[in-house]
């Protein structure tokens, strides 16, 4: 248990962004599911609508810190394999 003034805010911080990192890690893996289902189905225009979602969330997640940058660059670069792979 916290003693101090500033560890229990500290505590109830780590609670509320727990939670948002949480939602946004979720967000990312439910997006990521229908890439892939787009990307299995062949359908192109579904692949680039999913990536673009996909692109966009994986951006919004590096901003507020809960994805690393690298990761997100990593997770772009595979997703744009799938978009621009020549058939």
């Amino acid at each position: 248990m916290a003693n101090t003034k500033s560890a229990i805010k500290a505590a109830r911080k780590g609670v509320r962004l727990t939670a948002r990192n949480q939602t946004v890690k979720t967000r990312l893996k439910t997006l990521h599911k229908k890439l892939d289902a787009a990307i299995k189905a062949g359908d192109a225009a579904a692949t680039k609508a999913a990536a673009s979602a996909y692109c966009s969330a994986m951006d919004k997640a590096t901003k507020s810190g809960v994805v690393h940058k690298n990761a997100a660059a990593r997770a772009k670069s595979h997703t744009a394999k799938y978009v621009f792979a020549k058939k």
